[in-house]
């Protein structure tokens, strides 16, 4: 328990005291005299004519095999103003990483060093985030420890500290803990020193994972090299035990979060609701509301949804309905996710004619459903054997022009196999995964 405990909170507690910032003073403008006129116009038509030749450019590209990148790069490469440099680069490669465009990440990189600009340090670190994003994560994570020991050979690529972030937290997520731990012995043995975002990057991914034991022993860590927590760090922890019903180290973290300098955020909150809802702890669901709205800070659409997903799993749907009720007379828009949230409840409490009524109004009181809504109700309506109600959501698919994949049909698949598994039960829902689904819980700040 004390790797847990940041600092010794008593046995009560008070709330810290909302102050009030002073009105931000605004500087007056100078105003100073412009450029010359001619200079200034003729730059307004340099400008004009590069931007019409680009336009032109992708006009006659856009039906070609060549990926836009590749033209937009040749283009830069032509212009006047154009320098390599490592900085677009590493960008160009992150970007096309997050999109799953590997390829695309390697042909950048190729290019890069064909213009003459020389790899560093930033760039490795964006080829190797690239990799982690591609599906094969055995394969990605043999290419991301080869560029390491790689960078390691370069001098002006030695791995930094951003560098063993990216690698310890993919390889938490991956729970890999022997990997984790020879990463953090090769990193004690270099000049880098780990930061909060080292510690709360592995700590996240074994929390995800359910590795508790794991996760603290890096919190010990992280104590060890006197690295103090942070919002990030308190909000993981919560979320974690919360996620594995470890409620006395839950609350424990959160009284040490009252008496650090942090203040909880709205995600601190809904990651409680949620978690003392899948245990069917209502009274301790409420009571965290309550100290919530008390110490002033305003629900979220998200609050909502925990709160609303939370009632469902209590088996207290007539509260569910309260709160969703609440949101659409106060006239604030509504999402679909809430919308599926109440829909879901409704599902999961063996009520699938209420959830078709409530799908019906929806468009009157201004919610659209999108293919989520469908896949959701779909599986829901196959798991209760209706046939009318699955005639009746087809033909609104149909209508609103929405074609099912393959997935589509393989979840539904999924839904009948469990139908025979005490359909009314909270366990079984329209998916095991239905609370992070529809109330997601951001550690971020």
């Amino acid at each position: 328990m004390s790797a847990i405990s940041f600092s010794a909170p008593s046995s009560s507690y008070s709330f810290p005291r909302r102050t009030t910032n002073a009105p931000r003073v605004i500087p007056p403008i100078r105003i100073s005299s412009g450029p010359n006129p001619t200079r200034f116009n003729k730059k307004i038509t340099s400008d004009q004519s590069e931007t019409q030749e680009l336009v032109r450019l992708l006009t006659r590209k856009i039906s070609d095999k060549e990926p836009l990148l590749k033209t937009l790069n040749k283009w830069m490469q032509r212009q006047r103003w154009y320098i390599a440099d490592n900085g677009v680069y590493s960008k160009l490669i992150s970007v096309m990483g997050k999109k799953g465009q590997i390829r695309l990440a390697m042909w950048l990189f190729s290019e890069m060093r064909n213009t003459g600009c020389r790899p560093d340090t930033s760039v490795y670190n964006s080829l190797i985030s690239a990799h982690l994003h591609s599906r094969n994560k055995s394969k990605a994570l043999d290419k991301a420890l080869a560029y390491f020991e790689k960078m390691k050979g370069i001098e002006r690529c030695k791995p930094n500290v951003v560098t063993y972030n990216i690698l310890l937290r993919a390889f938490a997520q991956a729970r890999n803990v022997n990997q984790v731990n020879s990463l953090f012995k090769d990193l004690d043995e270099n000049p880098v020193s780990p930061d909060i975002y080292t510690f709360n990057g592995v700590m996240d991914g074994y929390g995800k994972n359910g590795m508790i034991r794991d996760m603290e022993s890096v919190l010990a860590r992280m104590k060890n090299n006197q690295v103090k927590p942070d919002l990030i760090t308190y909000n993981l922890l919560i979320d974690s035990y919360g996620k594995k019903q470890q409620f006395d180290k839950m609350e424990q973290v959160f009284k040490s979060l009252l008496h650090s300098k942090e203040k909880p955020s709205l995600p601190t909150f809904n990651s409680m609701i949620l978690n003392y809802g899948k245990a069917r702890l209502k009274d301790k669901a409420e009571n965290v509301f309550q100290t919530m709205t008390d110490m002033g800070y305003t629900p979220s659409f998200v609050t909502h949804e925990s709160l609303i997903f939370m009632y469902g799993l209590c088996a207290c749907v007539s509260k569910a309905v309260e709160v969703f009720d609440g949101l659409i007379e106060s006239k604030v828009p509504i999402k679909v996710s809430t919308l599926n949230a109440m829909l879901d409840v409704y599902c999961l409490n063996g009520l699938p004619n209420e959830a078709d009524s409530l799908f019906t109004k929806s468009r009157s009181i201004k919610i659209f459903p999108d293919a989520s809504t469908y896949k959701l109700l779909y599986k829901a309506y196959t798991k209760a054997n209706s046939k009318e109600l699955l005639d009746k959501l087809l033909k609104h698919m149909d209508k609103d022009g929405v074609i099912p994949n393959k997935r589509f049909f393989l979840d539904a698949l999924g839904a009948i196999g469990s139908s025979k598994e005490n359909v009314g039960s909270a366990n079984a829902g329209t998916g095991s995964n239905s609370p992070q689904k529809f109330a997601k819980t951001q550690l971020e700040t």
